[in-house]
């Protein structure tokens, strides 16, 4: 089973309570543009394994300023033991460099087309969490700089699809990172898209 970033998905049923928790937060209210005029995308990524994995670089960035090694087949970026105490924490006040990315469900919930530093956590949030798309977006350009990985790559082309498909350790730039780089520019396309058309982001 995939993970798939969707960008327009209708939000109607949540528009409520996504109000309530941006009211809460300080933050400018959305309502989302029309359906009609949104052209929606759809974006699968590298399983959910892929996801972890972009949060283990952003993670081993905020602690040491640098990326950890790359992953070997015998190690799950889920288990690394920096990531797995951040996922047990919640999100920092005043709020680390890569909160809008670590902390949201891998599976349910939205970012939303609004500006606010702090992820909301609450019960009442389909997965618990809400996040910001532009924080995202401007979280995940940290981690392609840092990678090296320019964001008009497509991630669908051979090169991106080979370097994740049979990473290299003895790659140079991106390349090492083949997996974390391709769900990079996922993540880059959808948060871009929802910031330009006020679209929300979906995982399922």
């Amino acid at each position: 089973m995939g993970l798939n970033v969707i960008v327009g998905v209708p939000a109607h049923a949540d528009l409520v309570v996504i109000g309530e928790l941006l009211e809460q937060a300080g933050a400018h209210q959305w309502i989302g543009p029309d359906p009609a005029e949104v052209r929606g995308a759809e974006y699968e990524m590298w399983g959910y394994s892929g996801l972890h994995a972009v949060r283990r670089l952003a993670v081993h960035l905020a602690a040491n300023g640098r990326l950890p090694e790359p992953l070997d087949g015998s190690r799950r970026a889920a288990d690394d033991p920096l990531l797995t105490e951040v996922y047990r924490s919640l999100p920092g006040d005043p709020p680390g460099p890569f909160d809008h990315l670590i902390h949201h469900s891998d599976c349910e919930g939205y970012y939303v087309p609004v500006d606010f530093a702090r992820v909301v956590v609450d019960e009442k949030a389909p997965g618990g969490h809400l996040g910001s798309s532009v924080r995202l977006l401007a979280e995940v350009r940290r981690i392609a700089e840092a990678l090296g990985l320019p964001e008009d790559l497509d991630p669908d082309s051979e090169e991106v699809v080979d370097a994740a498909d049979d990473e290299d350790p003895a790659a140079e730039g991106w390349r090492r990172y083949g997996v974390e780089s391709h769900d990079c520019l996922r993540l880059l396309e959808a948060a871009k898209l929802s910031v330009s058309t006020g679209a929300a982001i979906a995982f399922t």
